[in-house]
C-alpha cells in the first residue's frame, strides 16, 4: 500500500547528484522503501499476494519460514494473514536501518507469531535451518554473481524435504534484441508512477554496479545447479519474472 504523507515518498534521487555512487540501503532509503518499490515495481502488490498464497501451501508445521532481504517486513506482513501463526518467521537484511523499520512495522500490524530478525551479508553467506519456505524477493540481483551458488546452496541445504524457494528478480530477456523495448516499457512505467527524467537517470546510474540481473533462463538453470527437482514460472511482466522451486 502506498505511503501517503510526504515524509515516506521517495525523493532519493529527485535533486541533482553530482557524483555518482553506487545504490545503498541507507536510513533514507529505508524511510522512503515503501513507497520507492510499489512505484518501481510492476504489479508489487500482486506478487506480494501470490507469495503469501505460495508460501500459504508450502509453509509446514514444525519448521520456519525465512524472508532473505526482508527489508521493511512488507512479504513477512503478508504472509502472516495466510500462513499457520505457530511458524516462525526470520527476516534477514544487511541494513540494520531497514531491520528497525521491519520490527516497527510488524508491530504495527500485530504480529503474535514468534518472529526474528537478524543483520547478515548475504554475500558472507546465510544459516538456515529447518525452513520449508524461504523467500527472495528481488534480494538475488543484488548479491554479487560469484556469490550467488553458494548462496542457493546453503539455502537448500537448510531446507527440509519438499521445501520451496521463491524467487523475484529482474530480469534480461532471453534474446538481446528485446532488451531495449523492455526496458523502454519500464521507464514508461516509473514515468506513469510520477518518477522525473532525472530521478529515473540517476537512479539508473547509482544501480549500474549494484543490481546486476540475469536472464531467466539462467536463473532457473542455477537453481536447477543448486538442487531444486522442479521450477516454475509464477509471475512475468516483460523484465521482472517470479519463480517457484522445489526441493525433494
Amino acid at each position: 500500500m502506498l505511503e501517503n504523507s510526504e515524509k515516506n515518498t521517495d525523493e532519493v534521487f529527485k535533486e541533482e547528484i553530482k557524483q555518482a555512487s553506487d545504490f545503498k540501503f541507507s536510513a533514507k532509503v529505508a524511510g522512503v522503501f515503501d513507497d520507492m518499490v510499489n512505484r518501481s515495481v510492476p504489479y508489487y502488490g500482486e506478487i506480494q499476494r501470490m507469495i503469501s498464497e505460495l508460501a500459504a501451501d508450502h509453509a509446514q508445521e514444525g519448521t520456519n519460514v525465512y524472508d532473505l532481504g526482508c527489508s521493511t517486513g512488507t512479504t513477512m506482513i503478508g504472509m502472516d494473514t495466510s500462513v499457520p501463526s505457530d511458524i516462525k518467521f526470520i527476516g534477514i537484511d544487511d541494513a540494520a536501518e531497514m531491520l528497525e523499520k521491519c520490527d516497527t512495522k510488524l508491530k504495527e500490524a500485530g504480529l503474535v507469531r514468534p518472529y526474528e530478525l537478524q543483520v547478515t551479508d548475504l554475500h558472507q553467506g546465510v544459516n538456515i535451518q529447518n525452513a520449508s519456505v524461504v523467500v527472495l524477493c528481488l534480494t538475488l540481483q543484488f548479491i554479487r554473481p560469484i556469490h550467488r551458488e553458494k548462496l542457493l546452496k546453503s539455502i537448500i541445504e537448510g531446507m527440509v524435504p519438499n521445501g520451496v524457494l521463491i524467487l523475484v528478480e529482474k530480469i534480461l530477456t532471453e534474446d538481446s534484441i528485446f532488451n531495449r523495448d523492455y526496458i523502454k516499457y519500464y521507464y514508461n512505467y516509473k514515468r506513469r508512477n510520477h518518477y522525473s527524467e532525472m530521478e529515473i537517470s540517476q537512479k539508473r546510474e547509482a544501480l549500474e554496479n549494484v543490481l546486476i540481473p540475469y536472464k531467466l533462463s539462467e536463473n532457473i538453470h542455477m537453481l536447477r545447479e543448486a538442487g531444486f527437482a522442479s521450477c516454475e514460472v509464477f509471475f512475468k511482466w516483460y523484465n521482472f519474472s517470479g519463480l517457484v522451486a522445489i526441493k525433494k
